[in-house]
């Protein structure tokens, strides 16, 4: 079973590791990005976001502190969320539609890393991991 849980691993921070990538790489168009939302200081967030996205997979994937990973990407879920997939703020219903879509899915996603910081931090198995949980 603890290959099952290590192939979630996977799957679960590819989105992760892709995005943060972009971001990492292509700064100056997703901050212009984020600006076009409103978020503060969209540069430094930009790469900030990157970071945490970077670290909190990595984390997760290879099982080296995965709870406090899986913190760091909840750090950057949330707020993504409320920041830059403000359904609420559109008037276009297709717009609203897919925003409400992002929303969600950043959403999801966080309680799915919250799901890993207490499997782990609780002495659950996350199957293969370098080192231990941090907390817990």
């Amino acid at each position: 079973m603890e290959f099952v849980v290590l192939i979630g691993r996977i799957l679960f921070v590819i989105l992760f590791l892709s995005s943060a990538v972009g971001h990492l790489t292509q700064g100056k168009a997703m901050a212009g990005y984020a600006a076009s939302k409103g978020v503060p200081l969209s540069g430094p967030a930009t790469l900030g976001s990157g970071v945490l996205m970077l670290l909190g997979a990595l984390s997760v994937l290879l099982g080296i502190w995965a709870d406090l990973g899986a913190l760091l990407l909840v750090l950057f879920l949330v707020p993504t969320a409320f920041l830059m997939h403000a359904f609420w703020k559109e008037g276009d219903a297709g717009a609203r539609q897919q925003e409400m879509i992002q929303f969600q899915k950043d959403l999801a996603l966080a309680g799915a890393a919250l799901i890993v910081f207490g499997t782990h931090a609780g002495g659950c198995d996350l199957g293969p991991t370098v080192t231990g949980p941090l907390f817990g």
